[in-house]
C-alpha cells in the first residue's frame, strides 16, 4: 500500500498540494491490526492523526469521558485529529473492530504543512468545528483532567508508540558533572563524576548492568564529560551504540533571569542571555554555559540544545509577589527581585501530584515543600506559582543545611560595621549557618535527629526551627492563596523524614491538615509515583512525590523542541494581524442571579453587539460593592451563564478593596467574592471576582494557521507608539469565535493601545501538552 495514494484518496487531505503530500507520505507510517487490537487507550497522549485506510476502528468511550456512545471510524475516514486544536488525551479507548490498515500521519508534521495552506486548513478546520459543537461548548474540565491522567497511562499500544526520544540529561556543578539518559521518559542510565578538577576524581555509574565506581580522570568538565560518553557507549555498561543515537541535550542552567519563562533551545543570544545573568548566579551560570560548549564541542553536529532554567517555573508570580521594597528604578537596572530556585523540582511534583490525584493543576491550590539540604517553598495556584520562598538568591526563606535562611538585612551591615568582611559574610551565611550553624553538629538532619534523639538541645532547636519556618510558610501561603487543597512533600528530607513531616504539620488542623501516621510511616505501593500520608478527615491531601528533576529536564527539553515547530510556523505568519479588543469591567449572570438583581421572570435585556458571535452588552448594569468602596453602573454582558463572574481591573481591586487573582474566564474557584446591587435587589458572592487573564480567541481555522492549540500561551507584539510586548496570553478556540486579543482598560493604558489597533503573535510560550 502506498502512503501517498492513501491520503490523497482522503477528503481531509484533498487540498494538500502533491508536495505537501510527498512530505507528509515520507513522515508517515503503515500499522496493520488484528480485529479486537486496542489502538489508543483512555487517557494516552495523541501524537498522531490516524487514517482508516481498510477496515474500521470502533471508538469505544470510557465511563468519565465527554462521549457516551461508541462511534465506528470507517474506511476512508480519520480519528485523533481533536489533538491537534486541544492538546488533550484520547477520551476514548480505540480498537480494531476488523482487521484494519492505518495510517499515521505525525501531528507535528501535518500542523507544519496546515500552516502553509489555508485551504487546507479551511478543510479540516470544518471537521473540528463540528465535533467541537457535538462535544458541547465547555468541556475543559474533563479535557484537563484527561491531561492530568495521561502521564499515569501506558503509551505502549500501537498508535500511541512515540519516536524514539533520547534525551541526555546534564547538570555541571563547579566541580561535579551529574547526568542521566532519557529513553521515552525512561531512565536507562545516570551517574555523577566528582571531584572535577582534583586529584581522585571519582565517576559513580548506573545502568541496566549494574553499578560501577572507580577513579577517573577527570582534570576538567571537558575530560569529564568525554568520559561519560565513553561510559555511554561502554559494551558492558553502555546503552548507546553511537553518539548520533541523542536526540537532544537539555542542561539545567540555575538563573534565566527575567527573560525566559520556559526551557528554550539554546542558540546564539541564549547562550548570551545566560553569560549576562552570570551575575546573579556566579557559582553556576559559568559553569553551565561551559557545559553546554562542550557539548558543542564533542557531540556530533546538529544535535538540538535545551536550556532548562531553575527561574523558569517561579516567572509566573504576580509583582507584588516578587518585587523588593526597594526604589524602582535601582531594582529594574540591576534585576533585584526574587527570583525563586528548584524551580524544576516544584513544577515535576506540581505535576506529578495533579496526576496522581486525577484533578487538573487548573482546579487545585499547591504547597510543594523541596526539603534537603537546600529548601524552598512554593505557592501554586491553579497551575501558576504565585510565590516562593527563595528570593533573589537561594539565600532567602528557610533554614537550610548551612544557609540561614530569612534574616534582617540590618545584621550583614551590623556585621561589616564590626569589621567582617564581604567574603566572611558570605561565607558565614551559605556555609557556616542553617542547621550547621544552630546546632554547631552538623548540617545533614539525619545527624542531628540521632543527636535530638540522646537528647542534644541545640540539636532538638535546630530541628524545632527548620520545621518552624516550613509551618509558618505553609500557613502564609494557604492565606495568599485563600485556602489550600494539597499539599505536598518532596526532596531528600521531605520524601525520607517522616518525623519532620509529622513536625512541620503539627498544629495545622485549623487549615484542614491532619496526617495519618501509619501513612506517614509506611511505604508507599509498589511502582507509585506518590503516597498519600493524610488522614481520611483531612480536608486538605498531604502527599509525598519523590522527585525527579533529571525526568523533568529531559521532559521539558522535548517540549521546547515540538514548540519550536509551532515558532516556525508563528515566523511565517507575521502578516497576520490579530484584531484587539478592549474589555472594561463588566458582569456576567446566572439566570437566578438575574432575577434576584432585576426582578422574578426577567431576563436579560440584548443590547449592543460584541465582537464574539452570539454575546452581546445587556441593558442591564449593576453596583460593585466590596469592602472598601464601590464602583458604580458596571454593565452586565449576556447572555446568561451557570455561574456568575464579575472581571475588573488592577486599578478597581485597590477602590474595591479585595485581592482578585488573575485567571481564565470562567476559573473563579477560590477567588474573592463582593456584593452585586441591582434595582430589584442585592446578592452576595462567595466567590467570582476576577481580573481576566489576556486572551486570545480564535476559530478552528484561525488556530490550524497559526499552528496552536487550546489554552497554549503565546507572546503578542503591538506596534505603536509605544511598542509592547504581552506575555502569558491564553489562546481559546471555539467554532464560534472571531480572532480578537482581549485585554483590560490597564493593559490598553500601559501600551498606549488605541481603537483599532492590531498586534501580532511572535511566539509560543507554553504549550498544555
Amino acid at each position: 500500500m502506498d502512503i501517498f495514494s492513501v491520503l490523497r484518496s482522503i477528503d481531509v487531505f484533498s487540498e494538500f498540494d502533491p508536495e505537501a503530500l510527498e512530505r507528509l507520505s515520507r513522515e508517515s507510517r503503515i500499522e496493520d491490526c488484528t480485529s479486537g487490537q486496542v489502538i489508543l487507550r483512555f487517557g494516552q497522549v495523541v501524537e498522531n492523526l490516524g487514517v482508516v485506510a481498510s477496515g474500521k476502528v470502533e471508538v469505544r468511550p470510557d465511563p468519565t469521558a465527554l462521549m457516551k456512545k461508541s462511534v465506528i471510524v470507517p474506511e476512508g475516514q480519520v480519528f485523533g485529529e481533536m489533538s491537534l486544536l486541544t492538546g488533550e488525551p484520547a477520551i476514548a479507548d480505540v480498537l480494531a473492530a476488523v482487521p484494519t490498515r492505518m495510517v499515521l500521519v505525525p501531528h507535528a508534521s501535518l500542523t507544519r504543512e496546515i500552516g502553509k495552506n489555508p485551504r487546507a486548513a479551511h478543510k479540516l478546520a470544518k471537521l473540528l468545528a463540528a465535533r467541537l459543537v457535538r462535544r458541547g461548548n465547555d468541556p475543559d474540565e474533563q479535557a484537563q483532567a484527561n491531561l492530568a491522567r495521561a502521564d499515569a497511562l501506558s503509551r505502549t499500544s500501537i498508535y500511541g508508540e512515540i519516536p524514539k526520544e533520547c534525551v541526555l540529561v546534564l547538570n555541571m556543578g563547579s566541580s561535579s558533572l551529574k547526568y542521566a539518559l532519557i529513553v521515552n521518559g525512561e531512565r536507562r542510565c545516570s551517574g555523577l563524576v566528582e571531584r572535577v578538577g582534583l586529584p581522585h576524581a571519582r565517576i559513580r555509574h548506573e545502568g541496566p548492568s549494574g553499578r560501577l565506581d572507580q577513579e577517573t580522570e577527570a582534570s576538567s568538565h571537558e575530560a569529564g564529560l568525554r568520559q561519560v560518553l565513553d561510559l555511554l557507549r561502554h559494551p558492558e555498561h553502555g546503552v548507546l551504540d553511537r553518539l548520533e543515537d541523542i536526540t537532544a541535550v537539555g542542561h539545567r542552567v540555575v538563573h534565566g533571569g527575567i527573560r525566559f519563562s520556559e526551557a528554550t533551545i539554546i542558540d546564539a543570544a541564549v547562550r548570551e542571555e545566560i553569560r549576562r545573568n552570570a551575575s546573579l548566579a556566579p557559582l553556576h551560570n559559568p559553569v553551565n554555559l561551559a557545559g553546554i560548549e562542550i557539548c558543542e564541542k564533542l557531540l556530533p553536529p546538529g544535535i538540538p540544545q535545551v536550556a532548562v532554567f531553575d527561574t523558569a517555573f517561579h516567572m509566573t508570580m504576580p509583582e507584588h509577589a516578587w518585587r523588593y521594597a526597594i526604589p524602582r528604578g535601582l531594582a529594574d537596572e540591576r534585576q533585584l527581585r526574587r527570583f525563586g530556585f528548584h524551580g524544576t523540582s516544584h513544577k515535576y511534583v506540581s505535576e506529578t501530584a495533579s496526576a496522581f490525584l486525577g484533578e487538573p493543576p487548573s482546579s487545585l491550590r499547591m504547597v510543594t515543600c523541596h526539603l534537603g539540604n537546600g529548601a524552598s517553598v512554593a505557592a501554586v495556584d491553579h497551575g501558576r506559582c504565585v510565590d516562593t520562598s527563595m528570593g533573589l538568591t537561594p539565600l532567602e526563606g528557610l533554614v537550610m543545611g548551612t544557609r540561614s535562611g530569612d534574616l534582617d538585612p540590618g545584621l550583614l551591615l551590623l556585621l561589616w560595621r564590626q569589621g567582617m568582611s564581604h567574603d566572611q559574610v558570605d561565607r558565614l551565611l551559605n556555609k557556616e549557618s542553617g542547621l550547621l550553624g544552630l546546632s554547631g553538629l552538623s548540617s545533614d538532619m539525619r545527624e542531628l535527629q540521632k543527636a535530638a534523639d540522646s537528647g542534644h538541645p541545640a540539636a532538638l532547636l535546630a530541628i524545632q526551627t527548620f520545621c518552624y519556618r516550613v509551618r509558618k510558610y505553609i500557613g502564609a501561603y494557604a492565606a495568599a492563596m485563600g485556602g489550600l487543597d494539597a499539599l505536598v512533600f518532596t526532596g531528600g528530607i521531605g520524601e525520607n523524614g517522616d518525623d519532620i513531616r509529622s513536625r512541620v504539620c503539627h498544629g495545622l488542623g485549623f487549615l484542614g491538615i491532619e496526617i495519618d501516621e501509619s501513612k506517614n510511616r509506611g511505604p508507599a505501593g509498589p511502582g507509585a509515583p506518590a503516597k498519600v500520608i493524610s488522614g481520611e478527615r483531612s480536608r486538605v491531601r498531604v502527599l509525598v512525590v519523590p522527585t525527579d528533576e533529571e525526568g523533568m529536564i529531559a521532559a521539558e527539553t522535548e517540549r521546547a523542541l515540538k514548540r519550536s515547530g509551532v515558532s516556525d510556523i508563528l515566523k511565517t505568519r507575521r502578516d497576520r494581524p490579530v484584531p484587539i479588543g478592549v474589555s472594561a469591567h463588566h458582569v456576567h449572570l446566572s439566570p437566578e442571579h438575574v432575577e434576584a438583581l432585576f426582578g422574578r421572570g426577567r431576563r436579560l435585556t440584548p443590547g449592543k453587539p460584541l465582537s464574539q458571535p452570539g454575546q452581546y452588552a445587556a441593558e442591564e448594569k449593576v453596583d460593585l460593592v466590596g469592602p472598601k468602596g464601590r464602583v458604580e453602573r458596571v454593565r452586565v454582558l449576556g447572555p446568561e451563564r451557570p455561574a456568575t463572574q464579575v472581571e475588573i481591573s488592577r486599578t478597581e481591586e485597590f477602590k474595591l478593596g479585595i485581592d482578585a487573582p488573575i485567571r481564565a474566564s470562567g476559573d473563579i474557584h477560590g477567588s474573592p467574592g463582593l456584593a452585586l446591587v441591582g434595582p430589584k435587589g442585592r446578592v452576595d458572592l462567595r466567590e467570582g471576582v476576577i481580573c481576566a487573564l489576556r486572551h486570545i480567541h480564535m476559530a478552528p481555522e484561525d488556530a490550524l494557521g497559526f499552528g496552536l492549540r487550546d489554552r497554549d500561551v503565546v507572546r503578542v507584539k503591538v506596534e505603536g507608539e509605544r511598542s509592547l510586548i504581552f506575555g502569558d496570553v491564553l489562546v481559546r478556540i471555539h467554532p464560534d469565535f472571531r480572532l480578537e486579543m482581549h485585554i483590560d482598560t490597564d493593559e490598553a493604558n500601559a501600551a498606549e493601545i488605541n481603537e483599532g489597533m492590531t498586534a501580532t503573535i511572535e511566539s509560543i510560550q507554553k504549550r498544555t501538552a
